[in-house]
């Protein structure tokens, strides 16, 4: 096992926030051509009003929310995904609605497809989406076990896998990342490891295992590839950052390392009443007290992952959206220490 990497935390993004600047449970984030992030707030049961796009840079600069909850065009009600093509097209795929929804990078709705079955182009809870480098879509069809292919039209073009836990096939798969080399990654939500397939569907190989050993993931939501080939995966079940070389051997852990944001800061500068209270706050608990319990040491300790969604690579830096805390945290790439 390797031992020797590590990952530097560079800053932390965002603010808990229903209107306005910030996310509310956001799941996932794409970039456009001119470098403006795009975040998918997923919302609550109990406030839709997180259910929204927020635009934003690298640099923390507001540009705006669009969209709402509901069933109507350009609306969302469980959004999962999002990834904007060449064309700057966005796409968001929708658990509850079971469609696709097309949008400008100024939140216009241009068209949707997809409705509830089995059938070809038809999805039960479609999660995860990329392109590849042909303009394809892939989608992740959650609650079927398969990956369903389409043009950036929605077009149906072929699909591969199906529910099952033997290699090459998926349960309850989550998310997906292309590589250069032509390779898929999927999350195997419900196997607890990363699949590896060609672009055609053949399966390659996987990537974790389920246990109690620290390179062991529990239901990993979503994965990114460096240029060197690493493997980096949100460990969702464990809430943890995990980084695999690319062998498949593990590297390193990471439970998180947040920050105060720009927008908090300038929260908390103008809330000083909160200021203050949080200045005289204990924001390290001991572990102990939680007995091994990942969800209750994420819930109670500030700065660890709590919940993170999905993993994207810009420029050099690795996004991580960390959902139940409402941030994403970034850090830079593995380096030797």
């Amino acid at each position: 096992m390797t031992t020797s990497f590590k990952i530097k935390s560079r800053k932390t993004m965002g603010l808990a926030a229903m209107q306005g600047r910030g996310f509310y449970y956001p799941f996932d984030l794409s970039f456009d051509s001119n470098n403006r992030i795009y975040v998918l707030g997923r919302g609550h049961d109990y406030d839709t009003r997180g259910c929204r796009i927020t635009v934003m840079d690298m640099n923390e600069e507001y540009h705006g929310t669009f969209a709402s909850f509901g069933t109507q065009d350009g609306q969302f009600m469980w959004p999962s995904s999002i990834v904007i093509s060449n064309s700057d097209k966005i796409y968001v795929s929708d658990e509850y609605l079971n469609k696709i929804t097309i949008m400008t990078t100024e939140g216009k709705f241009i068209s949707s497809f997809g409705q509830f079955g089995e059938d070809d182009g038809q999805f039960d809870g479609p999660n995860g989406l990329v392109f590849d480098n042909e303009n394809n879509l892939y989608v992740v069809d959650h609650r079927n076990g398969r990956i369903q292919v389409f043009d950036e039209e929605g077009n149906f073009i072929r699909k591969f896998s199906s529910q099952g836990k033997s290699e090459g096939n998926l349960n309850l798969p989550w998310g997906i990342t292309f590589h250069s080399d032509d390779r898929l990654y999927v999350s195997d939500w419900g196997n607890h490891r990363i699949q590896e397939f060609t672009t055609d569907g053949e399966f390659v190989r996987s990537v974790g295992s389920n246990g109690d050993k620290e390179e062991n993931i529990l239901h990993p939501s979503s994965c990114a590839i460096d240029d060197i080939g690493n493997i980096y995966v949100s460990d969702w079940g464990n809430h943890k950052l995990k980084v695999f070389d690319k062998e498949g051997d593990f590297l390193c852990s990471n439970r998180g390392e947040a920050t105060l944001s720009e927008w908090a800061k300038d929260f908390l500068n103008t809330n000083v009443e909160e200021k203050e209270a949080r200045l005289k706050s204990n924001l390290d608990f001991d572990l102990e007290i939680f007995k091994n319990d990942p969800f209750k040491e994420s819930a109670h300790i500030e700065k660890l992952f709590w919940c993170p969604t999905s993993l994207t690579f810009h420029k050099g830096n690795l996004l991580i959206v960390d959902s139940s805390r409402h941030r994403i945290q970034v850090y830079n790439k593995v380096y030797k220490v």
